[in-house]
Formats: structure tokens, sequence, C-alpha cells
């Protein structure tokens, strides 16, 4: 017997008529290259969106079409969001910094049909556009006065396409299982895979974000999303905080920027923010050298990459808790968060440390393992170290437009690339990935504890460590450095700084210091290009 309840669809539409009828009045602020500091409500984002709705109606696009973005967070990115998922197209959200290649690759396999654009990604986009022959038209998100010249054949100033237009508009019927956004990976290993959400998908997932123990969203709150919009859909922020009524404020191309953040922070009276740590790092370094505080500021969540303890234990100085969370662009991208802050009262601190430092417990709706070799699942004790696993309607059950793929091996589970451990309470302690996992002697060093521990230095900007052939143990850990400014640590420092704080055949047997590390075009430390630099490193006799 079936339950007697309506079946109304979970839509990306509906979150818009919400917001507009409940939270219209609530502020949405951006920073752009036209407009420093725009201010408007969500109903006037909405009636734009409507607007843009109709613009686009008659570009005689089929639904599920795809439209791709180029841009940064802000509010014009926002009603493209909206305008071109609930049109019943695709909003296709590409990362600007991935090589052009990667962009060309990521345009025509997406099929994508109308671009838009930031002016700041013109002159990337004038380079590549001959290559993309399947685009109809580019449209470049600024006012008139500001647009680039060019040679190039169908492109639109945004704000040109949007006079004249009705703010009215006949959103169709979606089914919930449509496809509503599209968002390729970074491609550290071939070609990028695209990842494609579903409208109900995207409301369950932003139902998980709201949750206390998750980023704990409400009306009351201002968020700045620095994770950028064109990564997991900024981590899904774009879609709580209007259901949750909170006031948006989008940096813009000054999302790294320590000075801006600190600025939009103090003077719109941030209380939640979001970022992967290298964000965190500059607002901190700026703090630290202006003397300002971050008074609104209660919490950060870190995710992307590792969260160093000195970051978390620099924020402890200011009042704010630091929220550790963990996904993939093929979860939604949420999976587990680390709430622990808010019940640090209840450990002694050695432990509270230990446990601050893990990415917490799955969130309801994600479902995890952890596997041998040979598939066997293993225990949640904390100490077996397997192949993480997962699971859940926010997942991705393959790729667009890829038949088959080895993170798919196993039916109805994703495997994420992590090893971890999993404790008796579900807490998740990524310990490396699977590629990058050090091997020595028979015994398993997780790079990303001594990563965690190095950084706890206050010489130590950034670190990262991978393993290197070793004549008697096969291979050893090899610590690479990024010193802070002005600081002289040595490498005999350093290993002393580890003794105690790991396993003494965990700490490295060598550091080496370079002036930056190479990171990805999420803001990961890229590995592999270390392994490059250093193919032909060899341990000291």
């Amino acid at each position: 017997m079936q339950g007697l309840m309506m079946d109304i669809p979970l839509t990306i539409t509906s979150i818009m008529r919400h917001a507009e009828r409940v939270h219209g009045a609530q502020e949405i602020v951006s920073v752009t290259r036209d407009n420093p500091r725009h201010r408007y409500t969500y109903a006037d984002s909405f009636a734009r969106t409507r607007q843009l709705a109709n613009a686009m109606s008659d570009w005689g696009l089929a639904s599920g079409d795809r439209i791709a973005t180029l841009a940064w967070n802000d509010y014009r990115h926002f009603e493209a969001y909206y305008a071109s998922a609930c049109s019943g197209y695709v909003c296709h959200t590409i990362n600007p910094r991935l090589f052009p290649e990667q962009i060309v690759y990521i345009i025509n396999h997406a099929e994508d049909q109308y671009v838009f654009l930031d002016p700041d990604f013109w002159p990337l986009i004038e380079k590549v556009a001959p290559e993309c022959t399947g685009v109809k038209g580019w449209v470049v998100m600024t006012t008139p006065e500001h647009m680039p010249e060019t040679s190039l054949e169908n492109v639109h100033c945004y704000e040109t396409l949007m006079e004249g237009q009705s703010d009215q508009f006949d959103w169709p019927d979606i089914d919930e299982n449509s496809a509503c956004a599209l968002c390729y990976t970074s491609g550290t290993t071939g070609n990028p895979k695209g990842v494609l959400y579903s409208h109900r998908s995207t409301v369950l997932h932003t139902y998980a974000t709201l949750m206390p123990d998750s980023m704990n969203i409400s009306s009351g709150d201002v968020i700045l999303p620095i994770v950028p919009m064109f990564h997991v859909n900024a981590w899904g922020n774009p879609y709580a905080c209007p259901v949750a009524g909170a006031k948006m404020v989008m940096p813009g191309n000054k999302m790294g920027d320590g000075p801006t953040l600190a600025a939009l922070i103090n003077e719109e009276g941030v209380t939640m923010s979001a970022g992967v740590p290298t964000v965190w790092l500059n607002l901190l370094a700026h703090l630290r050298s202006s003397g300002e505080r971050v008074e609104t500021l209660q919490r950060v969540v870190v995710g992307g990459s590792a969260c160093p303890l000195s970051v978390m234990e620099e924020f402890d100085a200011y009042g704010v808790d630091t929220r550790h969370a963990w996904g993939m662009t093929e979860m939604s991208p949420l999976g587990t968060s680390n709430s622990s802050g808010a019940r640090r009262h209840q450990f002694d601190s050695e432990t509270f440390t230990n446990m601050r430092l893990n990415v917490g417990q799955p969130i309801y709706g994600v479902e995890v393992k952890i596997t041998d070799d040979d598939n066997n699942e293993l225990p949640w004790d904390g100490v077996a170290f397997g192949a993480l696993k997962v699971r859940g309607p926010w997942i991705c059950s393959s790729y667009f437009k890829l038949d088959g793929s080895s993170a798919h091996e196993e039916e109805g589970w994703f495997e994420t690339g992590d090893v971890a451990t999993i404790d008796p309470r579900g807490n998740v302690a990524i310990t490396d990935r699977t590629k990058d996992v050090i091997k020595s002697g028979g015994e398993w060093i997780s790079s990303i504890e001594v990563e965690n521990c190095a950084t706890g230095h206050p010489g130590v900007a950034e670190a990262a460590v991978i393993g290197r052939i070793h004549p008697k143990w096969g291979e050893r850990p090899l610590l690479i450095v990024v010193k802070n400014e002005s600081a002289d640590v040595t490498s005999d420092e350093l290993k002393s700084f580890l003794d105690g704080k790991i396993a003494k055949w965990w700490i490295p047997d060598d550091v080496q210091y370079i002036d930056e590390m190479p990171h990805t075009a999420t803001g990961k430390i890229q590995k592999t290009k270390l392994r490059d630099i250093f193919e032909d490193y060899q341990f000291p006799a």
C-alpha cells in the first residue's frame, strides 16, 4: 500500500519560487568588474532571471541543451544558473583555470550551444572560439560600455540581451529527474569527465547542506561563498542560501584577495564562508599583517584538500569555528562534515585535536564503506585502511557520455580514489589518494597526516609529501615545503618538529624547498607535477 502524499516534483524552479515569495527582500551583494558593490534583492534577481529566460527562449533551444558559463561568483552568474536550469536546459559551469585545450575539449564534448562569460575571460575565449565550432553564440556578462572589441561573430552583451525583455515568464513543468547542471572534473588524469546533476539530486543535496551538523545555514546568516560557482555549484550555496533566505555576498574575481575578503566580511556582516585552504591562508596572512579582526564571522567550511591544523588554530584565535568537509564533483559535492567544534568541551585537548583533523561523519543520504584490494569490506575500527566508496541520491551513477569507468565497477557504488579509515562512530579520516599512497618496507604511510603535521610548524606555508624510490625500503617519503615569508626553517628542525607527532618511520627522510607549490585548477596540490619535478631525486646516502 502506498502513502497518500502529494507527488510534487523536487526542482530548482521550486527553490526559486520559494525564495522569491518568502525571502524576496533579502539581499544579494556582488563584486563585479563594472560595479565594486552591486546590491539587489532575491525578488530583483528572479525578475531579471525571467528576463534572461525570455531572451534565451528566442534561441530555438531544446530541452536538455547545454548552456555554458565561465564566470566568477556574482549576481549575473546566479541569474544564468536559474534561467538555464528552470527553462529546462542544463547549466554547464566551466572552470576557467583549466588549460585552454581542456576548455575546448569540455565545450565540444558537452556540445554547448551558448557560452556566458565574464569579461576577464574574453582573451581566453577569443583564442579558443574558432575550435568550438558547435557554439552558436557568446554572451559577455557586462554592460555595453565594458564590452570588449572583437572580430568574432555572434557575440552578445548580457545587459543588452536583457533590455526590453518581460519580467514575466511561464516556467515549464520539469521532471525532477531531468538534468539541470553539468560540471567536469579537473582532469588530473586523462580528459576531464562530466558529472550530470538532476533537479532531484540538487534539491536533496540542498536539504543536506542546510542541516545543523553540515553548513547550518539559516535566514539569519550572511554567506560569503568563496568556493567558485564554476566548481561543483559553489558547494551548493547558490541553492541553499535562497532556500534558507540567507543574505549572499559574492566576491567576484576577488575571491583570493585577503584584503577584499576581510572588507566584505566586516562591511557586510558575514557569518559563514566556504572555500579551499589556500583562500584561508591568504585571508589569515592579511589579518596578521593588518591587525584586523573579523568579529561577525562565526564559521568557515574548508574543503577541496586537507585543512592544516595551523589554519584551524589560527581561526580559533579569532573565535571562528572551522568545519572540515569532504566530497567530490561526483558527489554534488558534500559527503562528510566535521562539526566536532560544537562539542569541543566534551574532549581533552589532544583528543579534540585528533578529531578535528578528520573529515567528519557522513551526512544523512551518503553511505560510505572501505574495501581491501579484493573488494572485501573492512571494519570501522579506525585502524584498517581501505579504498573509500560511497553511494547516495546525489552521487553520480556514471559519467556524461562515457561508457564504463573504473570508478563505477562495483554496482551501486562510486569509488572515490581516496584511501581512508573509518572509526566506530563513522568519523572518516582520508589518509591518501589511491595513486599517492606510500608503501615503505611493506607498511603504509599517510602522506596527508604527515602534511598536516608539517603545516603546523610556524615557518611552513604549504607542505606536500610524495614517495620516492629508496634502495632499502622500496619507497620513502620526501617532504616538499613552501616557507612562510621571512621564515628560516631547516630540514633538521622540521624533522625534529615532527618527532613525537607521527610514527618515527613516517618521518620523511629528507626535506626539499620550493618557491611555489603547483596546484590543480580547483586549488589542490598537484602531486603529479611534484613527482615530475623530483623525478630524478635521490635520497642522501
